[in-house]
């Protein structure tokens, strides 16, 4: 027996509800499967408020099991991830069940397909995150699971703040909010027309050291400037992609972080002297491209390659070292993570 179904608003119940067997809970082999979009935030002037979900997707596998804890991870950054409960899922899952009143999780083999690349700014965490709250979720007895507020209130929780893990959960562009100690996220469509383009470099960037390079207080007309362009960058996203040039342009967090990802500031200055709407993907390092349909997709693409090959650039070279850069063209999935569930 099996049951498909989408992480999002709107349905009757958490993500994830109706998928159990019984009022019991998942039995013994039951298995949830979780597809999970890449995301990125901040997107611009969106400083920790704007998400765009990506479609590069992450599969994560659980299947209640007689005993002990089994693991089966491949791609990427597995070899540096835990084969222990502190592994991000389990602890997303955990946190699930402590939310839920539900204890400790039970006996689990845990596998994931990792296509998300690690510590690039396409939100690897919170796809983590999103996929072991939602895998959790359908685990739990139909009575006890999180409604879809409780799940966003926990997954935020888990990576401090909800910008990658809303659209993640929800798919396209989400704008996010704290008020009273609660997170809170409103989903926008995306204009069919919007195509992102990534330039994935081959060196990570930790966030922490993005984030610390930032200054305390910016002048009040760069905050004017940044709001201005951040409700631009709505419409833009939203139904005008020929204004996405001028409102991705960011004064509050980009400038800052340049000297950590000297080869992604140099390519995105590089493409937007070109015309394309090029930003720094969250925390960096990886540049995303947000462009006008299939053919500016593709103009994109062809310039990331011409910068990254012109020796003369100064995206030529980390640390004395020449870069690569993996050049993939997305989409904006409209639907976020989706959960099936199977059992024997």
């Amino acid at each position: 027996m099996s049951e498909t179904h989408a992480a999002g608003p709107g349905q009757d119940g958490a993500p994830g509800h109706g998928a159990a067997s019984s009022e019991g809970g998942a039995p013994l082999g039951a298995t949830v499967t979780v597809e999970v979009p890449a995301s990125t935030g901040n997107v611009g002037p969106g400083f920790d408020s704007l998400g765009l979900a990506l479609g590069h997707y992450d599969t994560v596998r659980v299947t209640r099991i007689a005993s002990g804890l089994e693991f089966d991870l491949t791609g990427e950054g597995t070899d540096g991830v835990p084969r222990t409960p502190e592994h991000l899922v389990l602890r997303a899952m955990q946190a699930a069940f402590d939310a839920a009143g539900a204890g400790a999780l039970p006996p689990l083999r845990l596998e994931a397909h990792n296509v998300i690349p690690h510590g690039r700014g396409m939100g690897s965490s919170a796809s983590a995150v999103v996929a072991g709250v939602l895998a959790a979720n359908a685990l739990l007895p139909i009575r006890s699971r999180l409604n879809p507020d409780e799940v966003l209130q926990v997954c935020s929780r888990l990576e401090g703040h909800p910008d990658n893990v809303a659209p993640t959960l929800l798919g396209g562009l989400t704008v996010s909010w704290e008020e009273t100690s609660r997170f809170h996220s409103a989903p926008v469509d995306v204009h069919p027309d919007v195509v992102p383009v990534v330039a994935i470099p081959d060196f990570e960037v930790a966030t922490a050291v993005a984030r610390g390079l930032l200054p305390d207080t910016v002048a009040h007309r760069a905050a004017a400037v940044n709001a201005g362009r951040a409700a631009l960058l709505v419409v833009a996203l939203g139904g005008r992609p020929e204004l996405l040039l001028p409102a991705t342009f960011d004064l509050l967090h980009q400038r800052y972080r340049a000297q950590a990802m000297a080869p992604s500031a140099a390519l995105v200055e590089g493409l937007r002297e070109r015309g394309h709407a090029a930003l720094i993907s969250g925390a960096g390092p990886t540049v995303l491209v947000l462009a006008n349909g299939p053919q500016g997709a593709e103009r994109a693409a062809e310039a990331v390659r011409a910068i990254a090959a012109d020796a003369a650039s100064p995206a030529h070279s980390h640390h004395g070292g020449r870069v690569s850069w993996r050049v993939l063209t997305l989409h904006v999935p409209r639907e976020g993570a989706k959960v099936s569930v199977s059992t024997q």
